[in-house]
């Protein structure tokens, strides 16, 4: 593992002993089953899908470790509201305070502020983080198959669905298939972004699709979609669900710039 993830895992590691201390997962766990029920994201994307549109998981995300801060004027109410008018499907906000300028804040606001269900975007390392999105009212939750081992991703995978959420499954490359096998979710994400050097490469999406692990899957891919001919590329491979987020975020007009995207 290259040093920005492990260092991302250190930091995590840190974030859950320190929330622990403060509220204990017995108590977090107590808290996370009361909830009221989460909202259905995977039937969100499929409703879309059943009427031949593409379904866009618009990211609510300030900064980035590599890009900088990517949209000063960051109001996360308004920014999920023009989402929402724009035609996505569901929300992803990233929580991630350090590495991304994120919080908890932006998504409790977000998914109050519309009727889209809501990813939690981070980096999901401790089962107590899956029970804690949950009392933040995550609808969705994202593990990265890069960070975690096999035993990890099913616990945590096992815990979401207990609660009511569902998990969008995240992979880089090939060598992750195999632990992931056994996995339930049908999200099955493609992130063309290499973790290690930050370059995109959309063909890593349409390089990973014919692998039949992902066969009968709905996959997602992330990173690096800026345009219409991005999208009828990947439509034409079979691929109809996307998470955008910095394309987005650039946007004058967000609500215009996912409108436009969405009509392919």
């Amino acid at each position: 593992m290259d040093n920005f993830l492990s260092q991302i895992i250190t930091t995590k590691t840190q974030e859950v002993l320190a929330a622990a201390a403060k509220e204990p997962l017995a108590d977090i766990r107590a808290k996370a089953q009361d909830r009221p029920p989460a909202r259905d994201f995977i039937g969100a994307i499929q409703s879309k899908h059943q009427n031949r549109q593409i379904a866009v998981i618009a990211e609510v995300k300030k900064a980035s470790p590599s890009k900088g801060i990517i949209r000063e004027d960051f109001h996360p109410v308004s920014i999920a509201q023009a989402y929402e008018r724009g035609g996505a499907a569901c929300l992803s906000v990233l929580t991630d305070e350090k590495y991304f300028q994120g919080d908890a804040l932006y998504l409790y606001q977000a998914r109050r502020a519309t009727k889209l269900p809501v990813l939690r975007k981070d980096f999901m390392i401790d089962p107590y983080q899956i029970y804690q999105a949950r009392t933040w009212d995550a609808d969705a939750v994202l593990l990265i198959a890069a960070i975690l081992e096999r035993e990890q991703l099913l616990e945590m995978e096992s815990i979401a669905h207990e609660l009511g959420m569902a998990v969008l499954l995240e992979l880089h490359h090939e060598s992750e298939l195999e632990k992931c096998r056994g996995m339930k979710t049908p999200l099955w994400g493609i992130n063309n972004r290499d973790l290690t050097t930050f370059k995109v490469n959309l063909k890593t999406s349409l390089r990973m699709m014919s692998k039949p692990e992902l066969q009968g899957k709905t996959v997602v891919t992330e990173s690096g979609i800026t345009s219409v001919d991005d999208i009828r590329m990947m439509r034409n491979q079979g691929i109809h669900t996307f998470l955008i987020g910095e394309t987005l975020m650039r946007a004058d007009n967000i609500e215009a710039e996912l409108s436009n995207l969405l009509h392919v």
